[in-house]
């Protein structure tokens, strides 16, 4: 579903939209993983929570 949104007559880029609805699944996979303390395993969190946006983006991109 690769077309434009319309917002009250101002179309809006899918790419946009894709990034905000990711940002919510990435901040329950991130807290799931610091409550199971799985986080504590990668040697740089900033950028594996990076990465993991990223992923979630391209995933929802991809399948949606």
């Amino acid at each position: 579903m690769l077309t434009e949104f319309n917002l009250f007559g101002v179309f809006i880029a899918p790419l946009a939209v894709y990034a905000l609805a990711a940002l919510p699944l990435t901040m329950v996979v991130r807290s799931a993983l610091w409550w199971t303390g799985l986080q504590n395993w990668f040697w740089h969190v900033a950028l594996f929570e990076v990465s993991l946006y990223v992923c979630i983006l391209c995933l929802l991109v991809l399948y949606v």
